[in-house]
């Protein structure tokens, strides 16, 4: 006999069907018939998480870590909501999600129920599309139209750019199953699928776009954040050597395997003069990715425009974040630049000046790690230091995971040398924000084996603590806790230290440590707050030994804005001013 929510209790048979099997489900009581129907199937793995905050930011980390959508389910009302920054950061990040949100019936609304708002829509544009199911399901049009929603919905999540979707679920009384009574699911329900036609310059258009390469001396490739992949470095690392164009890629890109990447633009274009900026200029600008971290890369190239700036994605829109953009190249980089890679302009004079154009880049990037490098011995303890030998020491393969504001900085700063091709970072640069930073390398670390870290600041750390608030071991999971107790990062830019309301305001005073969230959660706790301390603490933090562990380094703000002035001292030194 079919059950009454028996359309529902089959949306989690198309999502296992398609392939999608990991369910993060929040805790609630409107949206029972999802959370039976994804519990239940013994192909969906589920995990629970209370906080809908934490729990979104756990999905997306997770869809990130296995390059497929994952379920994300939570109650009606203001539970949506919470699931918002996570969203963001997903569409903006191009991570699939599967969201569905349980609703009382549309006669409900707006009528003082408990628990309703006005959910339709609730994510609005950072969501690429949004569906609402029927909230009755007697005419065989309503089931097909559930059926069809479930595999719309996983397919345009999939559809590049990837992306979050969300489907409203109003469900009336009773949300619950009958005592005794068995939930099922039908077997072979239709799928519809999407094929995917790879995108590949042609003959023809790989020859028009080398005869146009051709024209250009300076080339400068710019890689925004990625995934790391391989075999896209290959590609991209034979177009730079047989074109001389220099790889600019910071942290976030993960192209430091590659041996000829620009990795401290950030450090010299902040120091170098504006005569050497003028030799660094572009002809032509080739990027692809998404967002960079780097200020000072993006206000050189805004200034120092270059003739024509073309960006490789395989569709949709690209933005113009240099705004110098002249052609967007829907095909995918790897082919592009595998494509490209032969240069077939003769030898002579204009093969002279791209080796030149290449070697100028090369100059500043050398004499960069060279003051990098001078900083480094002269500095004792501060957390760039500490972040230094953390790098230092990290194994070959890894996850390295990358709080907003100050931690992602320093690391970007730092750099990762091409020997660490095996560690892959990550980051929350789609909205930027500090508010899931936990979450979302907790997510990576359930879906996998891999060691991960992660480098956070107090703010972010304690802003995210929930994301430790569930009942899943984590033990391939170490957390950095840079304490300095409070914003550090406001009294470094320009601004807010010049005025009197920067300590109670922006730097946001805080005497938390993490001790106490260690022992809550029976994670392992080692503490550094001397240069002493560095090499036990660390040495102890790198044993892996089936537990979560959080290292805590309590340092001054005074004491790491001086380091952190110091470094850009040097970095000018180097540059004679």
């Amino acid at each position: 006999m079919k059950l009454r929510d028996q359309p529902i209790y089959d949306v989690a048979q198309l999502c296992a069907q398609k392939g999608v099997t990991q369910a993060v489900l929040c805790p609630g009581s409107r949206c029972a018939p999802l959370t039976l129907s994804f519990a239940r199937h013994k192909d969906i793995t589920v995990r629970t998480l209370t906080d809908e905050r934490s729990a979104a930011f756990v999905a997306l980390g997770m869809a990130q870590q296995i390059q497929s959508p994952v379920i994300l389910v939570c109650t009606s009302g203001s539970a949506a909501y919470n699931f918002a920054p996570a969203i963001a950061e997903a569409f903006f990040q191009e991570i699939p999600l599967i969201v569905f949100t349980a609703d009382r019936p549309k006669e409900w609304i707006d009528q003082l129920d408990g628990q309703t708002i006005r959910q339709q829509n609730i994510f609005g544009n950072h969501v690429k599309q949004s569906f609402a199911f029927p909230e009755d399901y007697g005419h065989p049009d309503a089931v097909w139209y559930i059926h069809r929603v479930v595999n719309e919905a996983i397919n345009l999540s999939k559809e590049y750019p990837q992306g979050p979707i969300h489907i409203n679920a109003p469900f009336r009384e009773p949300l619950y199953p009958a005592l005794n009574e068995k939930i099922s699911y039908s077997l072979g329900l239709k799928t519809i699928e999407t094929k995917k036609i790879e995108s590949n310059l042609s003959v023809a258009e790989a020859e028009a776009y080398r005869k146009r390469l051709a024209a250009f001396s300076k080339i400068l490739i710019l890689a925004g954040q990625n995934d790391f992949d391989e075999e896209l470095g290959k590609s991209v690392e034979k177009f730079s050597v047989s074109h001389s164009a220099p790889i600019v890629g910071d942290i976030l890109s993960n192209m430091h395997s590659r041996q000829c990447v620009i990795r401290h633009a950030e450090t010299f274009l902040g120091a170098c003069t504006d005569d050497i900026k003028k030799t660094l200029q572009p002809e032509l600008l080739i990027t692809f990715g998404k967002s960079i971290i780097s200020k000072n890369t993006k206000l050189f190239l805004r200034t120092s425009k270059p003739v024509e700036h073309w960006h490789i994605r395989p569709s949709g829109k690209a933005a113009d974040t240099f705004q110098s953009l002249t052609e967007v190249i829907h095909c995918d980089p790897k082919a592009f630049f595998r494509s490209l890679a032969f240069d077939s302009s003769p030898k002579g004079f204009s093969s002279q000046k791209k080796e030149n154009f290449l070697r100028l880049w090369q100059a500043e990037e050398h004499r960069s790690e060279l003051s990098l490098k001078k900083f480094e011995e002269e500095n004792t303890f501060s957390e760039i230091a500490i972040v230094k030998e953390f790098i230092a020491q990290l194994p070959s393969r890894c996850n390295l995971h990358l709080a907003n504001s100050m931690s992602v900085r320093y690391v970007n700063l730092i750099g990762l040398e091409a020997g660490k091709k095996g560690i892959h970072v990550y980051c929350n640069r789609g909205t930027s924000g500090i508010d899931g930073c936990t979450s979302t390398a907790i997510g990576h670390a359930l879906s996998n084996e891999t060691p991960n870290f992660l480098i956070t600041g107090d703010l972010a750390f304690f802003y995210d603590r929930n994301a430790f608030w569930h009942n899943y071991k984590l033990p391939n999971l170490h957390v950095l806790v840079l304490n300095n107790h409070g914003g550090i990062i406001f009294n470094i830019i320009d601004g807010p230290e010049n005025i009197p309301e920067q300590e109670e305001f922006f730097i946001t005073q805080q005497k938390l440590t993490a001790k106490n969230v260690a022992h809550e959660f029976g994670f392992d706790y080692l503490h550094i707050d001397s240069p002493k301390k560095i090499k036990n603490s660390l040495k102890d933090f790198f044993i892996f030994d089936g537990k979560t562990k959080l290292l805590e380094v309590e340092s001054n703000q005074e004491e790491n804005k001086i380091a952190f002035k110091k470094l850009k001292e040097q970095l000018k030194k180097g540059y004679g001013a």
